[in-house]
């Protein structure tokens, strides 16, 4: 299987690489283990919520909790876990997590693919949205907390600072 956690963040022509761990519809979170390989089972989803759209993380990424930064895939269609889509940065959406009495950032950042048209993404998606990710954690050790949206420059340059993080990482 190929080493995801390997792979660039970004195509030659620009486009973000994001890698599916999680497809849209899925009650339970998939999450990419690179000591195995593959994508391992990481937590069941409260009855009845499911991801709206694919879910995964940006290859050559540090977020700022440690983790490849988190992605969420605006499309119409439904990929499969290592499926690796080449997309545009849209939106973030600013949160603070709160685990084990340690609160920091973990923005969600929002991307399309890279050929799509751009994606809705109103008022009413963005409450969709909040709701989703608050309702996500639910039932673990974790607690989000909503800062705030974001546009797509934003985005990018959350992107560019988490490549940034990798790198200065990797160089250690």
């Amino acid at each position: 299987m190929t080493d995801f956690s390997r792979l660039p963040a970004r195509r030659e022509d620009g486009a973000i690489h994001v890698v599916v761990e999680t497809t849209r519809g899925m009650s339970v979170k998939l999450k990419y283990e690179p000591k195995l390989g593959a994508f391992a089972f990481s937590r069941s989803l409260k009855p009845g919520l499911h991801y709206p759209h694919d879910w995964g993380f940006v290859p050559g990424t540090l977020g700022a909790d440690g983790d490849p930064l988190d992605a969420m895939i605006l499309y119409d269609v439904t990929g499969f876990p290592g499926l690796v889509v080449p997309c545009r940065a849209v939106a973030v959406l600013e949160v603070e997590q709160e685990e084990q009495g340690e609160r920091f950032r973990n923005d969600r950042v929002l991307f399309a693919p890279a050929n799509a048209p751009e994606p809705a993404l109103g008022a009413t998606e963005k409450r969709d949205l909040e709701r989703f990710f608050c309702a996500a954690v639910a039932g673990t050790e974790k607690v989000l907390h909503v800062l705030g949206w974001r546009d797509a420059d934003a985005a990018a340059a959350e992107v560019e600072r988490s490549c940034q993080r990798f790198r200065k990482k990797a160089a250690e």
